[in-house]
């Protein structure tokens, strides 16, 4: 097994989780699940006089860092990979005041975050719904008949943030006339029409489509010109 970096290097103590069972060579106590090696022998914390401190496990990186530097004498606790035959950290010892203060710096950015978070939230959702509105408002301008409440469902439905529809598209977050009119299109196309039960049925989608084309095209005319219901 190799020999874990020594125990007194500048700024850093090793604190060993040992594979087999050792005894301190000071003061024989044993088994020990963590000891310092001094000169080659075996010490338990006490004797090294680490026993005061507490162990922190590796996997908050910005937790281990604050403890360590919230801490006036910390140690790595390192244990021995056989397969990899390396020391592999496995975390720290700090002490009990250093990590209640590192817990709490953590804390409260947690809590920096969460309100940032909210804020952010809260940013998205009125510009989803400026830009709900303003996709309503282009479906009514080349549909006046649609029903206002059906318009802002189509718009609603398109414009879902992170979707994929096309009303988050490149053309639909323009309000281009393609993306719009394909808006209302595939709600006419599931919402009037048969569509969707023939895909069901095991029609072909092309073929599904063309048999739906007038029924479509028929709703839309009427959107568009015909004497339908008021758009309020």
């Amino acid at each position: 097994m190799a020999s874990p970096a020594t125990s007194h290097s500048p700024g850093r103590l090793v604190v060993v989780q040992p594979l087999k069972r050792k005894r301190c060579a000071g003061c024989r106590r044993g088994p020990l699940s963590l000891l310092v090696l001094e000169e080659s022998a075996p010490r338990c914390l006490d004797c090294a006089d680490l026993g005061h401190l507490v162990f922190l496990p590796r996997g908050d990186t910005a937790l281990s860092r604050r403890a360590r530097e919230e801490s006036s004498l910390s140690a790595v606790v390192v244990r021995y990979n056989r397969r990899r035959s390396r020391y592999e950290r496995q975390g720290l010892l700090v002490e009990p005041a250093a990590l209640d203060r590192a817990e709490a710096r953590c804390l409260a950015d947690a809590e920096a975050r969460r309100r940032r978070r909210a804020r952010d939230a809260r940013g998205r959702a009125v510009k989803d719904q400026r830009f709900a509105a303003a996709f309503t408002a282009e479906i009514l301008r080349f549909f006046p008949r649609c029903p206002g409440e059906r318009a802002r469902a189509i718009a609603a439905h398109a414009s879902v943030r992170g979707s994929g529809r096309v009303g988050r598209s490149a053309a639909g977050r323009v309000l281009s006339e393609g993306a719009v009119i394909s808006a209302v299109v595939a709600a006419v196309r599931h919402g009037d029409t048969p569509y969707d039960q023939l895909l069901m049925s095991g029609v072909a989608r092309y073929e599904a489509r063309r048999r739906i084309g007038p029924s479509v095209e028929n709703v839309l005319r009427a959107w568009r010109e015909g004497a339908g219901e008021d758009t309020g």
